[in-house]
């Protein structure tokens, strides 16, 4: 079973790794959960975590940003098909409302769940660790 992010802490912790997977309007954080980084705390049980950011900059209308985070959290891989790691999927950029008009009509869910698709299927399936940002390897 997923595990929803809750916390502030959480939420850092996962966003200071880089993107694992970007579309032009998501990305997709990851934070491998070693148990040698002490980060029990936040994490408890163990298995995968999932987290949605949404900003108000890129969604103004809290319909919209409910639709995307709605169908985030329906398309996001089963629990076997997440590996045990926090993920977050970060809205990183606003959909068009000259083309959307409506907050929440059905085709910007259809666009919004395509791309996600297109999003999970870019998800690398190993766990390596990721460096952090500005990390130059």
């Amino acid at each position: 079973m997923i595990q929803r992010l809750r916390t502030r802490p959480q939420f850092q912790a996962v966003l200071a790794s880089a993107p694992v997977a970007k579309t032009p309007h998501f990305a997709l954080h990851r934070l491998v959960l070693e148990p040698a980084e002490g980060l029990d705390a936040l994490f408890p049980a163990a298995g995968p975590w999932l987290g949605v950011l949404i900003p108000k900059r890129w969604a103004r209308r809290a319909v919209t940003r409910n639709a995307i985070r709605r169908q985030i959290y329906a398309t996001a891989p089963s629990g076997d098909g997440l590996p045990a790691a926090a993920h977050v999927v970060r809205l990183r950029g606003a959909f068009d409302p000259k083309q959307f008009v409506s907050a929440s009509s059905e085709a910007l869910k259809r666009a919004v769940r395509a791309e996600l698709l297109g999003l999970w299927s870019r998800v690398p399936t190993r766990t390596a660790p990721a460096a952090p940002r500005g990390h130059v390897a």
